[in-house]
């Protein structure tokens, strides 16, 4: 379950609390603090109900969370996932080498 939530940031550890099955808490950055006090009331869950939490804004982010969580039993799934961890390296090799052609003239 990903739970986006802002200012006091109730929802994730409501949820949490609620049910047995993984929550991951996204923080939304709004005009006052940046977000801050969403990431710090989602981060500081009481013991017994957890909340997974990416940074301020990281919908994408939980959304791979949650692709990584699935594909712990799901074989299929965890291929996917490491296929698309292949293109980001390969995106990051592209992008080095463009950035060293044009500063270095390599």
């Amino acid at each position: 379950i990903i739970a986006v939530a802002s200012r006091a940031a109730h929802l994730p550890g409501m949820v949490a609390s609620a049910t047995p099955l993984p929550v991951i808490g996204v923080p939304v950055p709004l005009a006052r603090l940046d977000g801050m006090d969403s990431l710090l009331s989602i981060v500081q869950m009481p013991a017994g109900v957890p909340v997974a939490t990416v940074s301020i804004g990281g919908a994408r982010n939980a959304g791979l969370l949650a692709v990584r969580i699935l594909g712990a039993s799901d074989p299929a799934l965890q291929q996917r996932m490491s296929a698309f961890q292949a293109g980001l390296e390969q995106m990051v090799l592209e992008k080095d080498e463009a950035l060293r052609r044009k500063l270095l003239g390599e």
